[in-house]
């Protein structure tokens, strides 16, 4: 296993953020890239209603994700300040208590959701059309979510762990089992979706050992450890881990940011333009992981950075890396921007080349949707800082307005405002929005304690 010697407290700033930037913005392409491929086969495999089914349970699959970012990143954040103060045994307990919180937290629910798969799916607004679809891909892919958390969690410790080429080589890994696993399962074997979904939960779990197997064996300073069993240890566990989750609750809210936008995508869609537009939206919400990974990478780079410096007490630096991840920010989603404002046809096709009705309405919205992705990746970048400086209160009223303040009235009321470009428009409403309140709140509290100036 190969593992770099990173010194977070002396090299330059921006060095430091280039190398953890490639690799962890690769990787995470890559993550999001396993589900896509799914929508890729199935839309050509299967057709738009496949797209739909799946789009059903997306929402769920990012609350549950979130869980995993919201562990994987309070951890890191404590891992990371405890190390920078030489306390490498404290750091171990607590990346092994997260590891086993996820675990329970995980498979409870999974199994539930098994057991009550048509219930479920009903709730998440399943037609009778879809639900064989539907069904088929929840009971094939949900059993093996608990290793997409563990893949979720380990990836921030084994970044901290100075090994960001390893991160990116367990999602690279991943994805490219799912590409080679989607093509046999769907056209070959003409499985359908729940043939994706086999080949998603056998691509994640690769993922998931791949990353415990480097924790449990190979990790240099940060290798799982043997928890203790006592009283005293139970009530440690549960302060620990309950200051974990508070520090990275925003993270969670970012992902169920993307599930409300996905679940009342799915309604507001349905409503106005049936299956065929809920099709459409499914073909966005492939898309909109991508972008979110890329805010993620930047936020996730500029951790370690800001956490260790922050232990540290050297708030020069701190602000530099923000600055630095800022301008990433920034600069990557101008890029996808415009590749999506430009040339909505080119990908829209990549999911669906029959010229349909669900085609033509995701050709038509995407330029719009794309408004909203400049803003979407700075506003993650913001929350990742303060998250990275223990700062919970701010991250999480940030992720509150983008994921539940702002975005439910954008979808209920400017559909009925503008039309079906109202649909489009809701996410970039709602970041928009959110962008403003962070300017204001800058501007309040410019002279603050984490502010540094010359």
């Amino acid at each position: 296993m190969e593992r770099d010697a990173i010194d977070l407290g002396k090299l330059g700033v921006f060095r430091l953020f280039r190398m953890y930037f490639v690799p962890t913005l690769l990787g995470m392409l890559a993550m999001a890239a396993v589900t896509a491929f799914d929508g890729i086969f199935v839309g050509h495999g299967v057709g738009s209603d496949g797209i739909a089914a799946i789009n059903l349970l997306i929402p769920v699959m990012m609350v549950f994700n979130g869980l995993g970012i919201m562990i994987g990143a309070g951890c890191s954040v404590v891992a990371s300040i405890q190390l920078s103060r030489g306390k490498e045994k404290v750091a171990r307990i607590n990346v092994t208590q997260a590891m086993v919180f996820a675990t329970i937290l995980t498979i409870i629910p999974s199994a539930a959701m098994v057991l009550f798969s048509e219930t479920t799916l009903r709730l998440l607004g399943s037609s009778d059309a879809l639900m064989p679809m539907a069904k088929d891909y929840l009971l094939w892919y949900v059993p093996a979510w608990v290793f997409q958390i563990w893949s979720a969690i380990a990836l921030y410790v084994i970044r901290l762990d100075g090994a960001p080429k390893l991160a990116m080589g367990c999602t690279v890994i991943s994805a490219a089992i799912n590409f080679v696993l989607d093509w046999l399962f769907i056209f070959p074997l003409g499985w359908g979706v729940m043939g994706a979904a086999f080949a998603t939960a056998i691509s994640v779990a690769v993922g998931g050992l791949i990353a415990m197997a480097y924790l449990l064996f190979y990790a240099r300073t940060l290798r799982l450890c043997r928890l203790k069993i006592s009283p005293k240890s139970l009530r440690l566990f549960c302060r620990n881990i309950g200051y974990q989750c508070r520090i990275g609750s925003s993270g969670l809210l970012t992902e169920a940011t993307l599930a409300t936008f996905m679940f009342m995508g799915n309604q507001v869609f349905m409503h106005y333009l049936g299956e065929d537009g809920v099709g459409a939206f499914g073909i966005a919400c492939y898309y909109v992981p991508f972008v979110f990974m890329v805010g993620n990478a930047v936020a996730q780079s500029a951790q370690p950075i800001i956490s260790y410096n922050f232990g540290l007490g050297n708030m020069r630096r701190v602000n530099s890396a923000e600055r630095v991840a800022l301008a990433t920010a920034v600069t990557c989603g101008l890029v996808v921007t415009l590749l999506f404002a430009l040339y909505p046809e080119m990908l829209v096709s990549l999911f669906l080349n029959d010229g349909g009705n669900a085609a033509n309405i995701a050709t038509f919205g995407l330029p719009y949707f794309s408004a909203s992705f400049i803003f979407f990746v700075i506003n993650l970048t913001v929350i990742g800082y303060y998250q990275s400086i223990e700062s919970a209160k701010p991250a999480t009223a940030f992720a509150l307005l983008r994921g539940f303040v702002f975005l439910i009235p954008s979808f209920l009321l400017l559909p009925s405002m503008i039309g079906e470009s109202g649909m489009w428009l809701a996410l970039a409403c709602s970041e928009v929005l959110t962008s403003l309140a962070i300017l204001i709140f800058f501007a309040v509290r410019k002279k603050s304690k984490f502010y540094y100036t010359e």
